[in-house]
């Protein structure tokens, strides 16, 4: 079956980095869109960032852009997120999920992914 699996999370200070991992299986890794989410205690679960199936596309929520860096690496079948200059509201569960919809495609809804992972937690302290 499909797993997919985070790392790389932690309790850290604010302007800090961390790159969090995302490994996969059970799928064909290089035709799947993959993006990672984030839930804050009492918040919707949001779009962070996407990126195609090959790696050429990527795309951020506002708050994201220029801090953070979504790749990935088919060969390892994996996905990361490079964040950088973290502030406390980023604090969240960080999430990666595959869509197998069209590789072409761009998708910020939680509802255009098939699969996640279970999250993995992130705190930026202050």
């Amino acid at each position: 079956q499909v797993q997919l699996v985070e790392s790389g999370g932690g309790l850290v200070q604010a302007g800090s980095s961390l790159r969090l991992s995302c490994a996969a299986s059970g799928l064909t890794f290089s035709i799947v869109v993959m993006g990672w989410f984030r839930q804050a205690p009492g918040k919707e679960r949001e779009f962070v960032a996407g990126i195609s199936c090959r790696g050429d596309n990527t795309y951020y929520v506002e708050s994201a852009k220029g801090r953070f860096t979504i790749s990935r690496d088919n060969a390892k079948n994996t996905v990361y997120l490079q964040m950088n200059s973290l502030k406390p509201e980023d604090t969240a569960v960080y999430f990666c999920a595959a869509s197998i919809r069209s590789c072409s495609g761009t998708y910020y809804n939680r509802r255009e992914y098939a699969y996640w992972g279970q999250g993995t937690q992130v705190t930026v302290s202050s």
